[in-house]
């Protein structure tokens, strides 16, 4: 550092840059961990500048700081939330395991922030330990901030993304509601099913995954905010835990209670860890949504061909014309890092030892980027996918009449038997099923047309 000043701790001097808000702490954990270059999200500073916010309300209306030291906080934890000093939240996401050094790095910008901004009637010199951290423990900050950041995130993103992509679907799914296709199993031909069908099954997955969010969302609303240290509250006011919820509801615009025991809330991240399982979940739907769409988009020639993908850039430095389904791609590969996200929050869950998890850095981490980047990829593929694409209905319709299942509808009147050879035999001479079945049953083509009707046949029941 060519220009620095020098700062103080309970260990000595540190020589941090000139400019920096933040003080010794931070530079000492900026020193101490140069792993990655990875930082806490732009969502999570958020969220820790919301919970400082009203961290300082709440003592000020608790009287347990001063009025004018609690207003002064609250406008640069603000300042903090709205980004301003996203460039001072320096320390690496492999830290100390319970954030300690990220709680600090907020306590220092904070403290030094308001400072500047506090009234001039104001004498006392704000701390980032006795003021900001009033009433706090990095123990119970960083996982209510994990916490309310994921909220945000779910509430904000990736809700309103899944039903975006689940409109998608049906809309797209209505506009083809008469085209009968192959439905497969094992990849292999099997009875005939709709566009629509097919598309409102991918709906329903996507409802599903909302309705599975919602759910893990009541668990993670219940906030550690209380419990300070080990979860016994030394150090805060009784009424702490319960203003702090009733506050950052209201910043949120979501419900959030005191955590019921603060034991579980601070020795565990059980409910980041049941979420984290449900973006799981999405995500392995999300993967087998993306294959479907890449399988019906092959060829287009020596494919399946069914639908055809809007063309968004060149497929091939080499191959001229050739188009791959890039969208689709993304969004797999999006899928796969969620998966192993989840993996590592998995790992990370289990390494509370008695009163903290100390691994909660690399579980927000995980967490939040999880939640943005399938939130980012779902919008992204029902704008620039789903939305456009189209169905080659003539290939589709000649696909559904070469298919030998169909003669399956045939069972209940010529039995199985009868059945498979008609069906072998059209395979091996590649004709539909309705001309060998005129030639080796006694059925009239009025009677073949009403059993071998593939739109009947997605209905279900006896064919009549």
């Amino acid at each position: 550092m060519s220009e620095y000043r020098i700062e103080k701790d309970s260990m000595g001097d540190v020589k941090v840059p000139k400019d920096a808000y933040y003080g010794a702490q931070t530079q000492r954990a900026v020193d101490n961990f140069p792993v990655s270059n990875l930082r806490f999200s732009r969502g999570f500073i958020k969220a820790l500048g919301l919970v400082k916010k009203n961290a300082a309300s709440v003592n000020a209306k608790l009287g347990e700081i001063e009025e004018g030291v609690g207003k002064a906080i609250q406008k640069a934890a603000q300042e903090v939330s709205e980004g301003k000093f996203d460039h001072d939240f320096a320390v690496d996401i492999f830290q100390t395991g319970s954030g300690t050094s990220t709680n600090m790095n907020a306590n220092e910008i904070i403290a030094k922030r308001a400072n500047e901004l506090k009234a001039e009637d104001v004498e006392t010199e704000i701390h980032p330990n006795d003021h900001v951290n009033y009433g706090q423990s990095s123990n119970d900050v960083i996982p209510t901030s994990i916490r309310v950041a994921a909220i945000m995130a779910v509430q904000e993103n990736l809700i309103p993304a899944l039903s975006h992509l689940k409109e998608a679907f049906e809309t797209k799914g209505n506009e083809f509601s008469d085209v009968v296709k192959t439905g497969r199993t094992h990849l292999m031909d099997a009875m005939p099913v709709t566009i629509k069908q097919e598309f409102d099954g991918y709906a329903r997955q996507l409802q599903l995954g909302i309705e599975r969010l919602e759910s893990a969302l009541e668990r993670v609303s219940e906030l550690p905010q209380g419990g300070t240290a080990v979860g016994t509250g030394l150090n805060t006011n009784a009424a702490f835990g319960s203003g702090m919820a009733e506050g950052l509801s209201k910043d949120i615009d979501f419900e959030l209670r005191e955590a019921e025991n603060h034991f579980e809330a601070q020795s565990t991240v059980d409910a980041p860890a049941e979420l984290s399982g449900q973006l799981k979940t999405i995500a392995t739907g999300l993967m087998k949504i993306g294959n479907d769409l890449r399988w019906m988009n092959s060829g287009p020639n020596s494919g399946l061909s069914e639908i055809t993908l809007e063309a968004l850039q060149p497929g091939s430095s080499i191959m001229p014309g050739k188009i791959n389904p890039v969208i689709e791609e993304s969004i797999t590969m999006v899928c796969a890092q969620v998966i192993g996200n989840d993996s590592a929050i998995t790992v990370a869950a289990q390494s509370g030892n008695f009163e903290l998890n100390v691994m909660l850095p690399v579980v927000a981490h995980n967490l939040l980027e999880s939640i943005t980047i399938l939130g980012n990829a779902i919008r992204n593929l029902a704008d620039r996918s789903v939305s456009r694409l189209t169905v080659n209905k003539e290939r589709v319709a000649d696909m559904v009449e070469r298919n030998p299942v169909l003669v399956t509808a045939l069972n209940p009147i010529i039995g199985y038997d009868l059945g498979s050879k008609i069906a072998k035999k059209a395979f091996k001479e590649g004709r539909p099923v309705k001309e060998v079945a005129r030639e080796m049953t006694d059925l009239s083509d009025a009677e073949l047309d009403e059993a071998l009707d593939p739109i009947k046949m997605t209905k279900g029941g006896f064919m009549e």
